[in-house]
């Protein structure tokens, strides 16, 4: 029987039939706009306030500090662009990282070509940006720092509390400077306090944590002035208009909820799966680096670059036997660039072309690990003899 295995959850995630079971009502019994005063509109009103507390139990933070969106593309963009077009008479000066999501790298570039200036942290060997480089890149122009929690395709887990204490130590001091992190990959995998992190403004995304595609939340100190990027009605403190998709903003609530009381079983489960994969790989494979090996890692990601290899072959060839896997960042598929964030930790082309991104799901089994193990080895074998270049370097 052929068998089929899922390893790409940082991509997507399938819907937990909990959080779907929690959604049906809204589809055809209580089906009003929240935004109506009837019978069916106060119904729709009372799940998004629900699901407003749910999200914001999941981070520590207020219900009120809780902004529904279509996803984590727009929560970036509600967070980047709103702050600085309400905030650019205090400056126009950008910090981020040289390995950030495209939803918020793509922002930074065109606030750029806009006027505004930005500076892209170093990314070292280990995946991991450092405090005393930020601490260094800021001017009396720096209006906003933005961070991701953890990276999209590595995992690595990036020092936001350290952060978070440096924007705390500045505004103490009278600066007016705020603090963003996109915690999308983070979120459901390890806890996230925004009062210890010191955050002003935090993304995330449904469908990473099991619920389905179509809404995110973005976490907004209360005090912070954000420009709306949609506009229209007063929906979401008029951060965010437009008529609230209850039954989706229901599904990132009952996620949320899910994901808090499952936090730490689910993800010992995963980095036990996800460590004893990696241990198998470097056993079974030669000249392979385990990317972000030695930093602290969200616990469902292994990302191994294959030297000689070329990752969508081998992507394609493990499709063939019914491993789905990625490249990296689900939103660069198409490209054939080498993974901009494997280079940024210094590696040459041929191991950012042989990146491959395992992301581990809590419907995973240890049969589905080793079914991959079985068939791993054999393709990246027969791929390298493929390799012209390292065919006829074997052995030397």
């Amino acid at each position: 029987m052929f068998r089929r295995v899922y390893l790409d959850n940082s991509a997507s995630t399938a819907a937990d039939p909990a959080v779907v079971a929690a959604m049906l009502p809204y589809f055809s019994e209580f089906y009003g706009n929240a935004s109506s005063i009837h019978f069916q509109g106060q119904k729709a009103r009372a799940a998004i306030d629900k699901a407003r507390h749910q999200v914001a139990e999941l981070i520590n933070a207020r219900p009120n500090e809780v902004i529904f969106t279509s996803g984590g593309t727009e929560s970036n963009n509600l967070a980047i662009r709103g702050l600085v077009e309400a905030n650019e008479k205090y400056g126009k000066h950008i910090i981020t990282s040289a390995f950030e999501h495209s939803a918020v790298k793509n922002v930074c570039e065109d606030l750029e070509a806009r006027g505004y200036s930005v500076t892209r942290l170093p990314v070292y060997s280990n995946g991991v940006v450092r405090a005393e480089d930020l601490r260094n890149a800021i001017t009396d122009e720096t209006i906003l720092i933005t961070v991701m929690m953890a990276n999209n395709e590595i995992g690595t887990i990036q020092p936001v509390e350290e952060i978070g204490r440096i924007v705390r130590g500045l505004r103490e001091a009278g600066r007016k400077i705020w603090f963003h992190t996109d915690a999308i990959q983070a979120a459901g995998k390890v806890s996230i306090d925004v009062e210890a992190i010191g955050c002003d403004l935090l993304s995330i995304s449904a469908h990473k944590i099991y619920a389905p595609k179509g809404s995110g939340a973005l976490y907004v100190r209360r005090g912070t002035r954000l420009h709306a990027q949609n506009i229209g009605g007063r929906q979401e403190r008029g951060l965010r208009a437009g008529t609230e998709p209850v039954a989706n903003i229901v599904a990132i609530g009952e996620a949320s909820s899910i994901a808090r009381s499952e936090l730490s079983t689910v993800g010992s489960n995963l980095q036990a799966m996800r460590d004893r994969f990696e241990s198998r790989v470097c056993e079974a494979i030669p000249d392979i680096v385990v990317n972000g090996l030695g930093a602290e890692r969200v616990p469902n990601v292994s990302n191994i670059s294959f030297d000689g290899v070329e990752g969508e072959g081998l992507l394609i060839n493990l499709d063939m036997h019914g491993v789905a896997v990625s490249t990296g960042s689900a939103c660069s598929s198409g490209s054939i660039e080498p993974s901009r964030v494997i280079k940024a930790l210094g590696r040459d082309d041929s191991l950012a072309r042989g990146a491959i991104r395992f992301s581990f799901g809590k419907f995973n089994t240890d049969d589905d690990v080793d079914h991959v193990l079985e068939v791993l080895p054999a393709a990246v074998e027969n791929l390298r003899k493929l390799n012209p270049a390292r065919s006829s370097t074997a052995g030397k």
